[in-house]
C-alpha cells in the first residue's frame, strides 16, 4: 500500500517504522553521512509513495504490469543534492490459490526480485508471476522489479556509441598473441575513458553500496515496513549488502546462485574463479554432446567434440558465417550454454549443421545484436562496468592481469581470456573504488534466510554459496546436486521450488541444510538438413 494514504491515520508512527535508521557497525559506532542520507531519502519516499501507471513501451505488456518512479539521491552523503529517478514495476497479488480452486489467499506485501547483473534491468521480472511455477507466490505477493541506477530508464549510463556494440567478426584466441593483447588493452583504456567522459564525476556514485541504499528507499516507497527480497546472481550480493546495512529491515530473503561476498574475492578474484568453474562446465557441455553423437555426429568423446569446435572456429576465422559470425561470436554462444543447459541442444545442433555445410542455425544463434537492441546492450555493459569497477580495487595496468590469466589459461582456456577482456576496463578506472564491506551477521541479527545453489554453476561457483551461508547466521542452504544452470529457484526443479514456496509463503525452512536431485538433462534436437 502507499504510505501517503495512511498518513492521516498513522502519522509519524508509520514514517518511523518505515524509515528506521540503518544498523551501525558496532555499539557506539558513529552513523555515516550515507546512513543518515538513506534515512532522509527513505522518509521522503515513504511519504510520497509511488504513482503507478503504464510502463515504458507498454504496448506489448500485460495491463496488470504497472510502473512508477522513486526519487533517490545520486550521493547519499548529500541527500539534498542531485536526485535521480528509479523506475519500479509491480504486478498486484492475485489472491487466488491456483492449487485449491482459486480460494482466497491473504496478501503478504511486496516481494522485490533483483535478477542479476550488475547492468541487468528488472522491470519485467514481475511477469514471472504468469508462469505456473510462480503462481502460488504471485497469489500472496505483489511482485516488484526495478531498473537499478544506471540501467535504462533509471538514469542510464553510457560508455560508447551503441553502434560499437555490434561487433565485426573477430578472433577469440585461448592463448592470445602479444599483438592481440595490446589491441584489447587499448580498447579497454578507451572504454574506461569513454565512461568518464560521458558521465563525469557522477560515475563514482554507481556502485553496489548505493544500490543497496536504493533498495531500502524503494522498500519505503512501497509502504513496506520490512523487506521481502529475492536476489539471483549479482542480486545476492546486493541482498548481502542490504543485510549488512539494514538487518532490522529484513523480513525474508532468498539468495539464489550466490556471488562470493568475501571482500578479498569481490571483483578481480571472483572473475578468476568463474573462469575455472566455466572450464568444468564446458566439459559438461562436451560430455553431453558426445553422449548424443548419434544425433549430432560431433564425436563420442569430449575431446573429439572439442576438435570439432576448434575446426569450426578456424573455419570461421577464414570466412565468417554470413559475414557476421566469427570465432568470438561462436565462443560467446557456447559460453552462454555453459551457464544454462537449456541452450545445449541448440548449440550442438548449430555446430553440427555448420560443420556439415549449413551455417544458418549458427548465424541465427550467434549473430550480432539487431540494431534496435544495440542501445540496450551498450547501456547494460556500461552499467555493469561502472558497478564492478567501483565496487572494489582492481589491479592497475595490464601486468598483473597478463600474469594471472596466462597462468590460469593453461588449465582453464575456455573462458579465461574472455572474462579478462570483459573486466579489463577496471584496470584503467580513475575513480576511487569502494572498500567491500565484510558482510557478517551474528545469531539473531537477521531473520532466517534461504540460500539456493547449483553445485556446478559456472557463473556463480558453488564456493560462493558456501561462503555466503557461513557469513549469514541462521541461513539454510539448499543445493541442487550435479547441476549447473545459473538461477535455481522458480525453474524446472520441483524439489527446489517446493523449498522456495515453503519459505516465502509460510516462513518454513528445512531444519538443516538440504539438497535436491539435479534437474533432468535436456533432450537432444535433430540437426537440420544441410
Amino acid at each position: 500500500m502507499r504510505a501517503a494514504a495512511l498518513l492521516p491515520a498513522a502519522g509519524s508512527l508509520l514514517l518511523s517504522t518505515l524509515t528506521t535508521a540503518p544498523a551501525q557497525t558496532g555499539p557506539g559506532a558513529p552513523v555515516s553521512p550515507e546512513a543518515r542520507g538513506t534515512t532522509v531519502a527513505a522518509a521522503r519516499a515513504a511519504e510520497t509513495g509511488i504513482a503507478f501507471g503504464r510502463c515504458p513501451g507498454a504496448e506489448d505488456l500485460p495491463a496488470a504490469l504497472r510502473c512508477g518512479t522513486v526519487t533517490v539521491p545520486l550521493d547519499y552523503a548529500h541527500p539534498d543534492g542531485e536526485q535521480i529517478r528509479l523506475t519500479v514495476s509491480r504486478m498486484r497479488a492475485t489472491h487466488k490459490d491456483p492449487r485449491h480452486g482459486g480460494r482466497e489467499v491473504p496478501g503478504q506485501g511486496a516481494l522485490i526480485h533483483q535478477p542479476g547483473g550488475p547492468g541487468a534491468g528488472g522491470l519485467y521480472v514481475p511477469l514471472a508471476g504468469l508462469m505456473p511455477q510462480w503462481k502460488r507466490i504471485a497469489a500472496a505477493y505483489d511482485l516488484v522489479g526495478y531498473a537499478p541506477r544506471g540501467v535504462t530508464p533509471s538514469a542510464p549510463l553510457s560508455c560508447q556509441d551503441p553502434g560499437h556494440v555490434v561487433e565485426a567478426p573477430r578472433p577469440a584466441p585461448a592463448r592470445p598473441s602479444e599483438a592481440f593483447k595490446k589491441e584489447r588493452v587499448a580498447e579497454a583504456e578507451a572504454y574506461a575513458r569513454g565512461c568518464r567522459e560521458r558521465t563525469g564525476d557522477a560515475l563514482r556514485h554507481y556502485h553496489s553500496l548505493n544500490n543497496a541504499r536504493d533498495l531500502d528507499v524503494v522498500r519505503a516507497a512501497l509502504g513496506e515496513r520490512k523487506l521481502t527480497f529475492m536476489g539471483t546472481s549479482y542480486g545476492t550480493y546486493l541482498g548481502a549488502l542490504y543485510a549488512e546495512l539494514f538487518p532490522s529491515h529484513v523480513r525474508r530473503m532468498v539468495f539464489d546462485s550466490p556471488v562470493n561476498p568475501d571482500p578479498r574475492q569481490v571483483g578481480y578474484r571472483n572473475g578468476l574463479d568463474r573462469s575455472e568453474a566455466a572450464e568444468d562446465r564446458w566439459r559438461d557441455v562436451r560430455e553431453w554432446i558426445a553422449a548424443h553423437d548419434d544425433v549430432y555426429g560431433l564425436g563420442r568423446t569430449p575431446g573429439r567434440v572439442q576438435r570439432g569446435y576448434d575446426r569450426a572456429s578456424a573455419r570461421l576465422a577464414r570466412r565468417p558465417a554470413g559475414g557476421t559470425v566469427g570465432p568470438a561470436q561462436l565462443h560467446g554462444a557456447f559460453l552462454r550454454a555453459a551457464y544454462d543447459d537449456v541452450y545445449w541442444p541448440y548449440r550442438a545442433e548449430a555446430l553440427s549443421a555448420y560443420l556439415r555445410g549449413n551455417p544458418q542455425p549458427l548465424i541465427d544463434q550467434a549473430g550480432p545484436y539487431p540494431e534496435e537492441e544495440a542501445a540496450g546492450a551498450e547501456n547494460a555493459g556500461a552499467a555493469r562496468t561502472a558497478v564492478e569497477c567501483n565496487d572494489a580495487p582492481w589491479p592497475a595496468g595490464f601486468r598483473v592481469w597478463d600474469r594471472d590469466h596466462t597462468r590460469l589459461a593453461r588449465r582453464a582456456p575456455f573462458a579465461t581470456w574472455d572474462n579478462a577482456w570483459t573486466h579489463l576496463p577496471c584496470a584503467f578506472w580513475r575513480t576511487s573504488p569502494q572498500r567491500p564491506p565484510d558482510v557478517r551477521t551474528g545469531p539473531g541479527e537477521l531473520p532466517p534466510t534461504l540460500v539456493l545453489a547449483a553445485e556446478r554453476d559456472a557463473a556463480a561457483p558453488y564456493d560462493g554459496a558456501l561462503e555466503l551461508h557461513r557469513r549469514l547466521s541462521g541461513s539454510v542452504l539448499v543445493t541442487e546436486r550435479d547441476a549447473g544452470t545459473h538461477g535455481v529457484g522458480g525453474g524446472t526443479n520441483a524439489c527446489v521450488d517446493g523449498r522456495l514456496e515453503a519459505y516465502l509463503l509460510d516462513g518454513r525452512l528445512p531444519a538443516r541444510d538440504a539438497s535436491c536431485a539435479g534437474r533432468p538433462e535436456p533432450r537432444p534436437r535433430p540437426t537440420p538438413e544441410t
